[in-house]
């Protein structure tokens, strides 16, 4: 229910209005009388009708409409002073007022549609800034979310690094026989030639053709002793990844010569089927030796319990398509059954009793890392094959 005072206000509006009807009109008569009889008396009204209807709305429109009519019978008409019956000023009132009731309805719309159009633009202006404020708080809501995956991936990588890098030093503590075997053979046939070196030079006269080439032995023993130690150092160092152009063949011939003890150990005869025109891949030596060792330290592992048939391990390099280089890793060890197919990539999935069950899922991390794949399917007789394949490096001829 309206208060009193708004009452009050709501009349004062509907004063004012036909107040200003009322003078608008007024102001129009003294105009015309001022100016006649150069000025034709009817448009003054109708601008004075235009402005009434335009700031009041319908009822002033009218009033303004019916109050210059009167005014027009009464000055205009003849005779003049006095309001006319006759036919003519009828006629002539009629065609000035309906007009002008006309106009005022039109003014009336106009003034509507402006009016609507505007509330149209108001509600839009509203509805754009709400839009705004929902698109920049769903921004903000995504750099929030943006930022927290990029830090949930920098973990994520700094943490399955650091697992790759315990896995290889785990791998090098399980070969430390091996390795050990490879490095004491250099140094114990320095220590040969050294032997030989002394008696050939004590001879009389000093036999230095001889002592010669022993020198010359103890040189090359002690680069082929300190190439197995950088390889050692490489593959147990911590460091950050490095991409460049690699020839695949070479770090198979790297990982072969680590672990000649451990298959001579185990009773595995190594067959190796590399292609000679292998195109080059780009990737870190380092990891992808990783994939290469876990491969086949996999493979001696699986074959560990064969007995009554002969332990083969094959390792078979090629140009599989047009712009890919695959590496198959064989042994004839126990197969793989369906159901260890299914999560044999999976991290802490082992299927050995002290592993950890990291190695396999890391090398598959590694190999798609380098845009490439890393599977593994049973042989049809005995044993599985583990295969990846790489891109070649740009501008890598084959």
């Amino acid at each position: 229910m309206e208060t009193p005072a708004g009452v009050q206000n709501r009349i004062r509006s509907i004063a004012l209005k036909f107040g200003i009807a009322a003078l608008s009109v007024a102001v129009a008569l003294l105009i015309t009388q001022a100016l006649q009889p150069t000025v034709f008396p009817t448009p003054l009204f109708f601008a004075a009708i235009v402005i009434s209807t335009w700031f009041g709305g319908t009822g002033p429109g009218v009033f303004a409409v019916l109050f210059a009519t009167v005014l027009l019978d009464y000055y205009f008409v003849s005779p003049t002073r006095g309001f006319s019956m006759h036919p003519a000023g009828l006629l002539y009132l009629a065609q000035f007022s309906l007009p002008a009731l006309l106009s005022s309805w039109f003014v009336k719309k106009r003034r509507e549609a402006e009016a609507a159009l505007k509330e149209a633009r108001d509600q839009l202006d509203v509805k754009v800034q709400q839009r705004t404020a929902e698109l920049r708080r769903t921004n903000e809501q995504l750099q929030l979310e943006i930022s927290e995956r990029k830090r949930a991936e920098e973990a994520f990588h700094k943490t399955q690094a650091e697992l790759a890098h315990l896995t290889r030093v785990m791998t090098m503590s399980e070969l430390a026989t091996s390795i050990a075997h490879e490095v004491n053979q250099p140094l114990a046939a320095i220590v040969t030639n050294g032997d030989a070196c002394v008696r050939w030079l004590g001879l009389e006269p000093p036999n230095l053709d001889r002592a010669r080439d022993s020198v010359a032995r103890m040189i090359n023993e002690g680069k082929r002793a300190s190439e197995v130690i950088k390889r050692i150092r490489a593959l147990s160092k911590k460091t950050t990844p490095h991409k460049s152009a690699l020839q695949i063949n070479e770090l198979i011939h790297e990982m072969i010569a680590l672990l000649g003890t451990e298959l001579l150990k185990n009773k595995i005869r190594l067959t190796t089927q590399l292609g000679p025109d292998v195109p080059l891949v780009f990737g870190d030596r380092v990891q992808l030796q990783q994939v290469i060792l876990n491969l086949v330290v996999n493979g001696i592992e699986a074959m560990s319990e064969v007995q009554g048939r002969s332990r083969e391990l094959l390792i078979r390099t090629e140009k599989a398509s047009s712009d890919r280089v695959q590496v198959s890793v064989q042994d004839c060890g126990c197969g793989l059954d369906a159901e260890q197919s299914e999560h044999l990539f999976e991290a802490f999935f082992t299927t050995k009793p002290g592993g950890i069950g990291m190695g396999l899922s890391i090398s598959r991390t590694i190999i798609e890392a380098h845009g490439g794949r890393l599977w593994a399917s049973p042989n049809s007789d005995y044993g599985a094959k583990f295969q990846f394949a790489l891109p070649m490096a740009e501008g890598s001829e084959s």
